[in-house]
């Protein structure tokens, strides 16, 4: 029963990440080289038990794809945010940001983020009406009975899924998919300085942020030092061959009764859809909203 709940914690923060996914392909980066970054992910979060796991976010996508002019801007924007990431994390100094901050204003940030994501998905459902309430409906209706996230979010996803099916909604996201496995050689000039000190910024916002409400709802302390490590270097594999970022993420395999297996198991799955090429078929069936 566990591993079941753990699976389908695992398949609900897949589901949810598929319009990101999406929105990556429509700027240019490509579906396979990102695979890799789900590899590391896993890899990464298995090996220094890390439960908060990196995946497909839009806040960093759509910086790095609207501050970058093309793909080579924008992939070195990428690479060059995950070495100062990469170093920030080793020398711990995000952790010693948390602990000199303390726990009254990482409280505040994380509630801060709570409110602004309920902001979104009301702008979201007014957008979208049918798809949006109804899934906002589910969601309500289904944690008020069971108390559960997992079951939250899984029956409000596939449901909300199930319903644009009938009603033949697709996703608006216009892919341009690219998928030779190219080395992307990184240049440096002010615009490029400018978006990776723009995404270390976010990232470490991020970071600290989101990998402490997952670490709450796992009832586990995140090291977010290494949290950001595993997340640059699962930039760094993506980016330098054409890939989309991925970064922290809040997620519901936080919720599942094994939240480090459940967290590998989302990033095992979303890199053989990645690999396989499955990302624009199944992402759009799966409305943002």
């Amino acid at each position: 029963m566990d591993l079941l709940k753990d699976l389908l914690a695992a398949l609900s923060v897949v589901l949810n990440g598929l319009p990101q996914g999406l929105l990556a392909l429509s700027f240019g980066f490509a579906s396979v080289p990102t695979a890799f970054a789900f590899v590391v992910g896993a890899v990464g979060c298995l090996a220094l038990g890390v439960v908060a796991p990196v995946s497909f976010q839009a806040e960093t996508i759509t910086l790095a794809g609207t501050m970058g002019k093309d793909m080579r801007e924008r992939t070195s924007m990428i690479v060059v945010a995950a070495v100062g990431m990469t170093l920030i994390g080793l020398f711990g100094l995000l952790e010693r940001i948390v602990g000199f901050i303390g726990p009254a204003i990482t409280n505040g940030m994380m509630a801060g983020v709570g409110i602004m994501l309920a902001n979104v998905a009301l702008g979201m459902a007014k957008k979208n009406k049918t798809i949006g309430f109804f899934s906002i409906a589910v969601s309500f209706v289904v944690y008020m009975i069971t108390k559960d996230l997992v079951y939250t979010v899984t029956l409000s996803v596939v449901g909300s899924s199930f319903l644009a099916l009938a009603l033949k909604q697709k996703t608006d996201i216009k892919v341009t998919e690219r998928e030779k496995l190219v080395f992307q050689k990184p240049i440096i000039n002010a615009g490029v300085i400018q978006g990776a000190l723009a995404l270390i910024c976010l990232n470490i916002g991020a970071n600290i942020a989101f990998g402490e409400i997952t670490g709450s709802m796992a009832n586990i302390n995140v090291n977010i030092d290494h949290l950001s490590v595993v997340s640059s270097l699962a930039d760094l594999a993506s980016a330098l061959f054409g890939g989309g970022p991925v970064e922290s993420i809040i997620s519901a395999t936080g919720s599942a009764p094994n939240p480090l297996r459940s967290a590998v198991l989302m990033m095992s799955i979303m890199a053989i859809i990645l690999f396989a090429g499955l990302l624009p078929k199944i992402g759009n069936y799966v409305p943002s909203e």
